[in-house]
């Protein structure tokens, strides 16, 4: 029998140090998002599953909590992810013409973990933008998502880029069922050369001749000069590569210290992207920090197929490569019944500083704040001196 208070596997409850900061974390990249323009959202945790899993593959299914509405009869899903949420807001509730964009954060459930080590339930921040279909929009959420790291002192960024067009028109002359496919793009995104040269044998030879190269089209610049000489002309695969030449010379100014790369084989990720796609990675982890990309077919079960761009992220995992901050400042005040203490307590908290009240008996316990001030008594009146 198992003891009550044992958490589900990979469910944790957060502590005050890591809870502190993660919230920290959680104002800054919605500060930064306004900052852009963006308005937030706050999208339900669970509701019909074939709203919240409308377009977004056979992934994203399986990693969707499903239950069973006691009112409606109907089958409900946790989300897994809110992009498809977003979405839906986008086209029903606000219905607008022009460019709009949103921000969101809140926690997901995932049936199974991303790693050993990952959790179940992540903490989502994403933005995303709706109604432009240019790389004006794309190059905007790299901007923020990078911005937002970096303000969060994540060090040593790496951007990824790809393209989901790339892969697509190279099995456009292909007839492939969803495993087929889908085993293609595991095969790929996993670098797995025996695998994609047995799954395209059968392959007319341009098409496997380029599959196979995908896997060696990962680095820098260079990359897509290979890729325009070792891949079919066709025309959107130069649109991709040129998109990703724009796309990364433009980071590259506003980013110098960011390392650019592109890896034209990462298909990792949900199956709702259509176009640049990228991953951030940094120095402190052997994990994605981040991903996003372009998803423009996202909206059309919803009956508006808007442009849409964005990325998202999980400020649970983000706040292990982030540096440690120092405790809050406080100050120590007693506890008491005298009205002037009570006043000036009032007062200073009104004045935005932390005050901790010693209860009585527990003068000597530390908390999850520096009191590097007291509040004393000093002729008759309650003035803060430094300790």
């Amino acid at each position: 029998m198992s003891s009550a208070w044992l958490l589900p596997e990979h469910i944790a409850d957060v502590l005050p140090a890591q809870a502190r900061r993660i919230e920290e974390l959680r104002r800054d990249l919605l500060d930064g998002a306004r900052g852009y323009g963006f308005e937030l959202v706050m999208p339900p945790l669970l509701e019909h599953l074939d709203s919240l899993l409308s377009g977004t593959g056979s992934e994203l299914s399986l990693k969707t909590f499903k239950l069973v509405d006691q009112l409606s009869g109907r089958t409900l899903g946790v989300r897994a992810d809110t992009t498809s949420q977003v979405a839906r807001i986008d086209a029903h509730l606000l219905n607008r013409q022009g460019v709009t964009r949103l921000c969101y954060c809140g926690p997901v459930l995932h049936t199974r973990p991303e790693g050993l080590h990952g959790t179940r339930e992540p903490l989502q921040f994403g933005a995303e933008v709706y109604g432009h279909p240019g790389l004006e929009a794309d190059l905007e959420v790299q901007e923020l998502a990078l911005q937002g790291l970096q303000r969060a002192g994540v060090s040593g960024l790496t951007l990824d880029m790809g393209d989901a067009r790339i892969v697509r028109s190279l099995l456009e002359g292909v007839t492939l069922d969803a495993t087929q496919r889908n085993g293609i793009y595991a095969a790929l995104a996993a670098k797995d050369l025996p695998a994609v040269d047995d799954l395209s044998k059968n392959f007319p030879a341009p098409l496997r001749l380029g599959l196979l190269a995908l896997l060696r089209l990962y680095g820098g610049q260079e990359v897509l000069q290979a890729a325009r000489r070792e891949l079919p002309a066709q025309p959107l695969i130069t649109a991709a590569l040129d998109d990703l030449q724009w796309l990364g010379q433009h980071l590259q100014q506003s980013y110098p210290d960011v390392r650019v790369g592109f890896d034209l084989a990462d298909l990792s990720g949900y199956a709702y992207y259509s176009g640049a796609r990228f991953a951030v990675y940094a120095a402190s982890s052997s994990d994605t920090v981040l991903r996003g990309g372009r998803y423009d077919e996202v909206g059309a079960v919803f009956g508006r197929n808007r442009p849409a761009v964005g990325f998202s992220m999980d400020l649970k995992q983000l706040v292990g490569s982030t540096p440690a901050r120092p405790m809050r400042a406080a100050i120590r005040a007693p506890w008491g019944e005298d009205a002037g203490l009570r006043a000036a307590i009032r007062q200073l908290r009104d004045q935005g500083d932390s005050v901790v009240c010693i209860l009585p008996g527990h003068e000597h316990e530390g908390q999850e704040f520096d009191c590097d001030r007291e509040l004393v008594a000093v002729n008759g009146a309650w003035t803060v001196r430094a300790l």
